[in-house]
């Protein structure tokens, strides 16, 4: 087995674009401008909804591998807390689970460690548990359920910082993930400053667009104008 990728700590110009992207930009049109480059298939799942609504996630992917298991290992969190206790400042958590529906890989506890090493938030495609308490430390969170059962017996981690199917979307560690309402985007990090750029000048176009559509203007000639919709 290849060795595992390197994990990405983020720079303070990292931390600037994430800034900028909150401030700025959102899913949908960094999507938008990762349909221009050619990458059309990077929104995982619907079924990965916020904990709550006001969630937003924007940082660099530290992936971890769970799969189903039927039995109680001799260890069974050693992977999983090697795993938590090596994620770096500015990542986001990328949790593969197969999008089982067998246990809650993640809860309050792992969000209390993954947040005191910096991560920004976590992506799971299966469930988590202890909601209320992972809503009182601040952590956001997409998963695709709730239900209260440990993963003791019912499943463990089996790698991490390996590209992992998640939400139906290959992420490698290092890609940039950013989360808000309308669901999880993940821009290859080849691909992170064109989508950047194509977005941010996206705005700019849907902002006049939006000005004139308020004052009154007819939609076919603002698209004529700004071609944006």
């Amino acid at each position: 087995m290849t060795n595992r990728e390197p994990g990405r700590a983020a720079s303070p110009a990292d931390l600037q674009l994430f800034a900028e992207i909150e401030s700025k930009l959102y899913s949908a049109v960094i999507a938008d401008a990762l349909d221009e480059l050619g990458y059309r298939d990077q929104a995982m799942s619907e079924h990965l909804r916020p904990l709550t609504p006001n969630h937003l996630i924007v940082g660099w992917a530290r992936t971890i591998s769970c799969m189903d298991m039927h039995y109680v290992p001799a260890d069974p969190y050693g992977l999983e807390i090697e795993a938590v206790d090596s994620i770096l400042p500015g990542e986001v958590v990328v949790v593969s689970t197969g999008q089982s529906r067998r246990n809650a890989p993640w809860g309050e506890l792992l969000s209390t460690a993954a947040k005191a090493r910096g991560a920004r938030g976590a992506i799971v495609d299966g469930l988590v548990r202890d909601v209320k308490k992972i809503e009182h430390i601040g952590f956001p969170i997409f998963a695709a359920g709730i239900k209260p059962v440990d993963s003791k017996g019912r499943g463990a981690v089996v790698d991490y910082n390996r590209p992992v199917d998640c939400g139906g979307i290959m992420v490698s560690p290092g890609d940039l993930v950013v989360a808000d309402y309308d669901g999880v985007v993940v821009v290859p990090a080849e691909a992170v400053p064109d989508a950047i750029r194509l977005a941010t000048e996206k705005v700019s176009l849907e902002n006049h667009t939006r000005t004139e559509l308020a004052q009154g203007a007819y939609l076919r000639d603002v698209y004529a104008k700004y071609g944006v919709l």
